[in-house]
């Protein structure tokens, strides 16, 4: 099973046909599983709004949701002992962190360089 993490900036890419979204879409495709924060959502929905453009639900399922049920400190601290994230991207960090049981076995799917940098010092195929 391949697993990968999505974080809210490839999701907008392929929902605003950006530059590359095709390959992007087929990347996330051979993925059997794809997992992200419901934070999500959220990002998406006000991406949506500052484009005026109206929101599909639709636009969100094949994602499972990753929904911590505690604190996430440690993995906070893990990711900021390598590099400074801002909160939306550390979070993203931190919940795929919690999720997967070795990060090298996981894909974290990002278009942030920096976000992209910081989960492949964490071990994550990117």
């Amino acid at each position: 099973m391949s697993v990968a993490y999505v974080d809210t900036s490839s999701l907008v890419a392929i929902s605003f046909a950006e530059p590359g979204y095709v390959e992007l879409a087929d990347r996330l495709d051979s993925y059997s599983r794809l997992l992200s924060s419901n934070l999500l959502e959220a990002e998406m929905r006000a991406a949506f709004a500052r484009e005026n453009r109206v929101f599909d639900p639709r636009r969100l399922l094949g994602l499972d949701w990753i929904i911590p049920d505690r604190p996430l400190s440690l993995e906070f601290s893990r990711v900021l002992d390598i590099g400074y994230a801002r909160g939306a991207d550390l979070w993203h960090l931190a919940t795929a962190l919690h999720v997967a049981r070795e990060p090298q076995d996981m894909a974290f799917i990002t278009l942030d360089d920096h976000q992209q940098d910081l989960a492949g010092r964490l071990g994550f195929d990117t």
